[in-house]
């Protein structure tokens, strides 16, 4: 399963009086450095990129006085290799700690080494069963990751360009015009053929693409026994074949995700669309188009799909497992849930929000007041989980740098694949 390589930073926004006021006790026992549940104690929180929670922290601090929290980020490689690494040393670990989803299924086999949440009066079915399974222990016994947001799918589109380039602008049409990925590519055609623009390109980048076409495959990277499958499954080379036939089409923009040139092409008007699960928006909002263009956004081509997500775990060597659970519990509780999508844009892995008015019905001025929370709604229920392994972001990370370098004109699509077999096989061991 492709997942995202990094959250954009986001700066923390004024609380004001719209958190919710949901206090939960902490006790200290079990794990805890005393027996004291007044004691005041440091929670240290380790992620791997922006999780938006800086404004829930200063509340649960104030519902907890006792208790402050510490947020450390690496990136996304250094951040697992140095859980993985603390969990074999048996110290080093922080209380809580994040796991992105492209990389849970490779903490299986140490669910022992985690608190189990169902212990401390977790109920799984808070999330939808893909969320849940790669968690648990593989005995299914344990559940030691609790969901925080998933990567809901939509295509995100700049209604000025389309109606410049003769293609409609309505989102219903829009996603009229492109039920599924060929068509998408082949009003990408058109687009650039009656564009006035000449510059502007279809989409920002192969890599983000090929992530949101192989997150709706049945079977992505691995298959249901835990293999890697990529060279043997139709579906992956028939999604690189496609975009990369696409990039020599000229509908890519070319551009690295997550970099200031991408930035850079959501100000300067580079590309009209873009694949986007809903932890992305904040980059439209971060880098709104200098001349003026308005972005929308329509159900995404093929369906349903995920792209991202993550879970919070606790190490069992935390000195204060009990106050971390109890933190964990409360970040991933449907009240921050909802708080984080409609303030944040991080829609919610907990099942039940999805058909609560509050989520469903959600609009965004930001993309002409569409109803984002029905559109990722209806992605996450028409979701067909695929099967996850230990090496999934890396994969991803590997197949994305090889249609970079076709963007780049360093290699063909051929040449790209075996280049990125070859990386795959030494990921894979």
């Amino acid at each position: 399963m492709p997942s995202r390589t990094a959250r954009p930073r986001r700066l923390a926004a004024a609380l004001a009086l719209t958190l919710p006021l949901i206090a939960t006790g902490c006790s200290s026992s079990g794990g805890s450095a005393s027996d004291d549940p007044n004691a005041k104690i440091t929670l240290t929180v380790n992620l791997f990129s922006d999780f938006g929670y800086a404004d829930l922290y200063q509340r649960y601090q104030e519902l907890h006085p006792n208790i402050t929290i510490k947020e450390n980020r690496a990136d996304l490689g250094a951040h697992h290799q140095n859980l993985r690494a603390h969990l074999l040393a048996g110290s080093g670990a922080a209380d809580v700690e994040g796991i992105e989803i492209g990389q849970v299924a490779g903490f299986q086999p140490q669910a022992d080494r985690f608190v189990n949440f169902l212990s401390h009066g977790v109920n799984r079915e808070q999330w939808v069963p893909s969320k849940t399974a790669p968690a648990s222990s593989q005995d299914g016994s344990a559940l030691f990751g609790l969901g925080t947001d998933m990567g809901g799918m939509a295509l995100c589109y700049r209604t000025d360009l389309f109606r410049a380039a003769g293609l409609p602008t309505d989102r219903e049409q829009v996603a009229a015009l492109m039920t599924d990925w060929p068509a998408y590519t082949a009003a990408g055609k058109q687009f650039l053929a009656n564009s006035p623009d000449k510059k502007v390109r279809w989409f920002d980048s192969a890599g983000n693409l090929f992530s949101a076409v192989i997150a709706q495959a049945p079977v992505g990277f691995y298959d249901a026994s835990g293999k890697p499958v990529v060279e043997t499954n139709p579906a992956v080379k028939a999604a690189f074949d496609s975009v990369a036939a696409a990039v020599q089409d000229g509908q890519s923009a070319g551009i690295q995700a997550f970099t200031p040139a991408w930035d850079t092409g959501f100000q300067q008007s580079q590309f009209a669309t873009v694949a986007c699960p809903a932890w992305m928006s904040y980059q439209f909002k971060a880098n709104p188009p200098a001349d003026g263009g308005k972005w929308d956004i329509a159900r995404v081509p093929g369906g349903g799909g995920n792209w991202g997500g993550s879970y919070l775990t606790v190490p069992k060597q935390s000195k204060h497992a009990d106050a971390a659970v109890e933190l964990a519990k409360w970040l991933t509780a449907p009240e921050q849930e909802s708080w984080l999508f409609k303030e944040k844009g991080y829609f919610p892995s907990d099942q039940a929000l999805w058909s609560q008015p509050e989520i469903a019905g959600h609009t965004d001025p930001l993309f002409n007041n569409a109803p984002t929370g029905k559109i990722f709604s209806q992605s996450a229920k028409d979701l067909k989980p695929q099967p996850l392994g230990a090496h999934g972001a890396e994969i991803g990370t590997a197949l994305g740098n090889a249609l970079t370098s076709v963007e780049q004109g360093k290699t063909d699509a051929a040449g790209a694949w075996k280049k990125a077999l070859a990386d795959i096989a030494n990921i894979t061991g």
